[in-house]
């Protein structure tokens, strides 16, 4: 019995699409049985960027059977009501988080829980604002906030605009070579990102709804891209929600990486960073060296119950 193990590219609900990277020949493949991850409580016990060995059948085809460790992964809770979680994607060497400060507004709290979640599961990320061609007095001053609040707390920032070719070059050079994910909240412009990045790819782009002041989901499908400068890029479906999954409360503040290197301070351990005396992180925030903000979309996540939604 012959077994080859591939990379996968797409995932439609009922078949898969796979490849040997860095070849682009896909074979379309089903699953043996009821293939699940141990433990699992996932939507897709098989996600996009996995990579899975598979048995070929005479058709051209195959049947997966085996799914290899993932080296990291991006999780959500898949619905405000459920209690299931979804892989959006495994296997990552770079997220691209993108957002806007309007059309759609900037949400802090999903921003944060999907760093958050890149902390737990590894997945190095940079935040993306795009289009920053149309942020001019106090939508500018907003932007410059945000971009300000966000190295603050240690990360990467990339201003950018699509339409308008702002650092497009850029961004194409910190995908070539690697397995990068482009997602965000709905309507932000990532199949438009997509699109200017390498004009051959396919992908659907939609308009903003102004009722709502939301982006329309354009994108159906999870689905790996090659670009023609270099590297492969995930598409997702706009997220209109992001709830943190398997993270304990005790364990929260380690993935705020401004919190993380002074939480050995603290006077107790473990400490909850809300009431406790001789805290660090909250003398950290009266001084100045660590965000209100952030601090304060910290307790939020923490006054959750359960394991957030």
């Amino acid at each position: 019995m012959e077994i080859l193990t591939s990379t996968v590219i797409k995932h439609t609900g009922s078949s898969y699409l796979v490849t040997n990277l860095p070849a682009w020949n896909p074979v379309r493949c089903s699953v043996r049985g009821r293939l699940r991850l141990k433990g699992s409580d996932t939507t897709n016990p098989i996600a996009v960027g996995d990579i899975v060995d598979y048995e070929p059948s005479g058709d051209g085809e195959g049947t997966i059977v085996r799914i290899h460790p993932r080296k990291n992964y991006i999780i959500r809770k898949s619905t405000n009501l459920s209690r299931q979680s979804h892989i959006i994607a495994s296997n990552l060497d770079m997220v691209f988080l993108i957002v806007t400060v309007d059309l759609p507004e900037f949400k802090q709290a999903f921003t944060d829980r999907f760093l958050v979640t890149c902390e737990a599961y590894r997945v190095p990320v940079t935040i993306v604002f795009n289009k920053c061609d149309i942020c001019t007095g106090e939508l500018r001053e907003l932007l410059d906030y945000y971009i300000a609040l966000y190295r603050g707390a240690g990360y990467e920032t990339l201003e950018l605009s699509a339409k308008g070719g702002i650092n497009i070059d850029e961004l194409r050079e910190r995908c070539n070579g690697k397995i990068s994910l482009f997602s965000g909240l709905s309507g932000v412009g990532k199949s438009t990102i997509i699109k200017t990045l390498d004009p051959g790819i396919e992908v659907k782009t939609g308009n903003i709804s102004e009722y709502h002041n939301q982006g329309k989901h354009t994108t159906t499908f999870y689905e790996m891209h090659p670009l023609s400068s270099g590297g492969f890029i995930i598409d997702t479906p706009g997220i209109r929600g992001f709830g943190l999954v398997e993270i304990e409360k005790e364990e929260l503040s380690h993935y705020f990486r401004e919190m993380l290197p002074i939480l050995e301070k603290c006077r107790f351990s473990p400490c909850t960073h809300t009431h406790e005396p001789g805290c660090a992180v909250k003398e950290a925030v009266e001084s100045g060296q660590i965000s209100e903000e952030r601090y304060l979309s910290y307790l939020g996540m923490l006054e959750e119950e359960g394991k957030y939604r």
